[in-house]
């Protein structure tokens, strides 16, 4: 019999594979049919808006993909911790935006939290700033 903790860790290994392989409709799957979703809303991203449902934010990372130049994308993640259904991913991310050409990088980190094999927390904290200023013309 597994614990809450190694089910979170691999759901969340599991989401892992399908962010980096594109696959939304496994991440659609994944998350729950309302998602507790957080992200600092920022008017100048465009990838950045609110979502709730498990479609809304399995696309996320297609609309982060279509606004920015996917062979610059790098995301490492130095820091993997879990509690029980809590997880928290900490790392760092750089990007460049298509319109401007412009990177951005900075730390993130972010808090997931897995009940029924599904993903009903999602709370992104990263360096908003670093990323507007890559959206601003």
């Amino acid at each position: 019999m597994t614990t809450t903790a190694e089910d979170t860790r691999s759901t969340v290994q599991k989401f892992l594979r399908l962010r980096l392989a594109g696959d939304t409709e496994g991440l659609t799957a994944l998350f729950a049919d309302e998602v507790d979703w957080m992200l600092a809303e920022n008017p100048v991203v465009p990838w950045i808006r609110p979502r709730s449902t498990a479609a809304e934010c399995a696309a996320q990372g297609e609309e982060l993909a279509r606004y920015t130049v996917p062979e610059d994308a790098r995301a490492s993640v130095d820091t993997f911790l879990v509690d029980g259904a809590d997880a928290v991913l900490m790392g760092h991310l750089a990007g460049t935006v298509r319109a401007t050409g412009k990177s951005f990088s900075g730390p993130f980190a972010l808090r997931l939290t897995v009940e029924n094999g599904r993903i009903t927390r999602h709370h992104l904290y990263e360096n908003s700033v670093s990323i507007a200023a890559a959206c601003t013309p």
